[in-house]
């Protein structure tokens, strides 16, 4: 007998025509934010109720009055899979900015497009993303399971910094952790040496969430 299908939800992964909203019922809003075509033909995005219709444009400008002021990086030398996942969670909690250290070039596909509403940069090499982190005046959190690092259960995150990850297996560089001001590491309790890099950006971020976001904020 086959198993029962459940019912799909109101995700991304669901079919697309299930996603989102039709067309504009009535008549059209006086607002510039909306954009006319999605009035027209429906709006599948993947973005919560309060953008539906709304501009990319218009969107990323009302993000810029939301996003807190932690920074995400991520080190890009291996074309690692988990940058996009990455992205797409520092989306969520509306970081203000993700740094790619590296590699120019990273696979887009795990963003689910949020990275269209993401402010993105390009740092050539560890030193270039110091500077600009130095010029910011944004702490570097780097987060690694090694020795000495301070438990991010119980560490107290500064307000104002950047989040710095390293790849999928390696970790961090060794460049990388002496440009940390502090290292954080996520408590384990099976076999495993480490635990998916976009999982352990998502435990981090929102530690800080935790810590310092106003959750009256939040969708």
């Amino acid at each position: 007998m086959a198993e029962p299908v459940e019912q799909a939800g109101p995700t991304e992964w669901t079919l697309r025509e299930e996603v989102g909203v039709g067309p504009w019922p009535g008549e059209w809003p006086a607002d510039d934010r909306y954009d006319p075509e999605l009035l027209e033909l429906g709006d599948r995005r993947n973005v919560v109720d309060a953008y539906r219709y709304w501009r990319r444009e218009a969107i990323v400008s009302d993000m810029d009055g939301r996003r807190h002021p932690f920074h995400v990086a991520i080190e890009n030398f291996q074309h690692d899979h988990n940058i996009g996942t990455v992205v797409r969670t520092a989306n969520a909690f509306a970081s203000a900015a993700v740094h790619i250290v590296g590699r120019r070039r990273w696979n887009r596909r795990g963003a689910m497009v949020t990275d269209r509403y993401q402010h993105l940069h390009h740092h050539a090499d560890i030193d270039a993303f110091t500077a600009f982190a130095a010029e910011t005046g944004l702490a570097v959190v780097a987060v690694d399971n090694t020795p000495g690092a301070q438990p991010i259960e119980t560490a107290a995150l500064p307000r104002d910094c950047v989040l710095l990850f390293g790849q999928e297996g390696p970790g961090l560089s060794a460049g990388a952790q002496e440009s940390a001001s502090m290292v954080v590491s996520i408590a384990q309790f099976g076999t495993t040496r480490s635990i998916n890099a976009g999982v352990a950006a998502g435990i981090v971020m929102h530690a800080w969430v935790r810590e310092h976001a106003d959750l009256a904020d939040s969708w």
